[in-house]
């Protein structure tokens, strides 16, 4: 490892035109070593700093300037680390609500991102609406553009054995013989028929042919197949946009916030790359279907707070996830004097074990069923009027939105409670292939990574609010997705992403204790 990262320094202080002694190389080295998880930056850093070390006297670089430049460095990092051990953890934490996700959108003649400035109405206009599905197809597009299968080749040269695996537009398959790549969604323009749509053209299609994955209306593929005479493109195979790795993509977007939490310096990312290190023992524990009015429920709650309160180190946090109440808070409940007192019980219940009310910290996120304007996603926070009781005990405890990303360190967790298993099985357009697995959960991971996005469901199925679809994008990959259902618990790594399933609290007793430094998922229950 040490023998790449001696290439990785040389080749960059090559480009910079700077030449190096061996000893001074050695130096370089073991600072580098002490950010293993950060070793670019590290690099970047050090040499950035050593371009404005006024005392080089030559371009080859001696042990003497590395080392007042790491001593340096050293000191502000200490520096930090006093001003950072005063304070407690729940700095570390920052909860971003979906409302306020910034927007970006990609430009396909600029080849950029750019991000979209003023206002954005809940109600929008029809306009954002064909937006929306447009915006979700140029973010896979650009994505797939750069994947080495499907980028346009440099020479004339053959990808596979049917020629160049480059994608074209269905316009173009008019009149054309043989095997073609297109990229389009999956939509149903006349009853029983099939079509794949990009942003000029559509065309009827044949769906026998499919990997792993949920096939819904919405969801954008990559097809191969050839134009038959009667006007159908008979499809040989056809799977979801190829995922891309999370580095790459910030590379590409280097500069942009797309996940909310801010853009950082090189030294902010290290100093916090090694406060996380230091974090290892910090653990979120996460609860979904969290039933105030059923004493059950509210007794094993209290049996979990019990357990962590006597535990060395107490959580860092504490994820409430809905549904609060056993019956769907719709037109036909009248009981919302009753659930404002029973968050007000809970309240008691958190303030009764000092060492969480005073460790900890608190956050709702409201459920499918719960007290809102409507089922639209993303959904807003719990209203104030149910919360207010609980908050004159815990007067920290944060009530976002569903769905809500979490911003610890370094580490970006998105958090969604929704009945998406279900739903998503329900509306497949075909049965998902078992070729590779045979489990529900894994072919949902599977559809959301590589859609980009949390819910693809058909907006007939599940309405989103037009001008807020952005904030269900997951590009680029989050380090960790939780996605609260009522389906049994399950956990699944897949390309470097974990995603779990807490199950549900109120039916089977089940919660998830995660350890987001290590994205160690422990399942637990009563």
């Amino acid at each position: 490892m040490s023998g790449q990262t001696r290439k990785k320094i040389q080749k960059k202080l090559k480009i910079r035109g700077y030449g190096l002694r061996m000893d001074a190389l050695d130096e370089i080295l073991s600072f580098v070593n002490r950010f293993p998880d950060a070793e670019d930056e590290a690099i970047d850093l050090l040499l950035d700093q050593l371009e404005h070390e006024s005392s080089l006297k030559s371009s080859i670089i001696d042990k003497e300037s590395v080392n007042r430049v790491t001593s340096v460095l050293l000191q502000a990092e200490a520096a930090a680390e006093g001003d950072s051990g005063s304070a407690s953890s729940h700095s570390a934490i920052r909860v971003i609500d979906a409302f306020l996700v910034p927007k970006f959108r990609f430009d396909s003649i600029k080849k950029h991102f750019y991000q979209h400035a003023g206002s954005l109405p809940i109600h929008g206009e029809a306009s954002a609406k064909a937006a929306l599905y447009r915006d979700r197809f140029l973010l896979l597009f650009q994505r797939v553009s750069r994947d080495q299968h499907f980028s346009r080749p440099s020479f004339d040269v053959v990808n596979s054995e049917f020629g160049s695996c480059e994608i074209s537009t269905i316009q173009s398959l008019v009149g054309q013989t043989g095997r073609r790549w297109v990229m389009g969604v999956i939509s149903q323009l006349e009853d029983g028929h099939f079509y794949l749509e990009d942003l000029a053209a559509s065309v009827e299609i044949d769906l026998s042919k499919i990997t792993t994955g949920f096939f819904t209306e919405n969801t954008i593929v990559v097809a191969e197949g050839e134009m038959l005479v009667d006007g159908i493109f008979q499809v040989i195979t056809c799977g979801f946009p190829p995922l891309e790795d999370r580095d790459q993509s910030l590379k590409v977007l280097a500069g942009y916030d797309f996940f909310g939490g801010g853009t950082l310096k090189k030294e902010d990312t290290l100093r916090l790359a090694d406060l996380e290190k230091r974090a290892a023992n910090d653990m979120f524990v996460i609860l979904s279907d969290i039933w105030l009015d059923n004493e059950e429920v509210m007794g094993k709650l209290e049996v979990v707070l019990d357990g962590f309160e006597s535990v060395e180190v107490v959580p860092s946090l504490f994820v409430f996830m809905g549904n609060f109440c056993s019956h769907p808070c719709n037109l036909s409940f009248h009981s919302f004097s009753s659930l404002r007192l029973q968050f007000g019980k809970l309240g008691q219940m958190i303030a009764a074990h000092p060492r969480l009310k005073e460790h900890s910290r608190f956050l709702f996120i409201p459920g499918p069923d719960d007290a809102g304007p409507s089922t639209v996603l993303p959904r807003c926070a719990l209203p104030k009027y149910l919360t207010e009781e609980l908050q004159k005990y815990i007067p920290n405890a944060i009530f976002s939105s569903n769905p809500c990303r979490i911003k610890f360190y370094t580490q970006e967790i998105v958090f969604f409670r929704q009945d998406l298993l279900y739903r998503m099985r329900r509306s497949c357009l075909i049965p998902p292939s078992r070729e590779e697995t045979d489990d529900p959960f894994e072919h949902l991971v599977a559809t959301i990574t590589h859609q980009s996005h949390l819910c693809p469901l058909p907006l007939t199925v599940q309405p989103i609010i037009w001008n807020y679809d952005h904030s269900l994008h997951l590009y680029p990959t989050p380090h960790a997705i939780v996605l609260a259902d009522k389906s049994e618990q399950k956990a699944f790594k897949y390309t470097g992403i974990t995603c779990f399933n807490p199950g549900s609290f109120s039916s089977d007793s089940t919660f998830v204790a995660y350890r987001p430094c290590t994205q160690e998922v422990e399942f637990s229950a009563l």
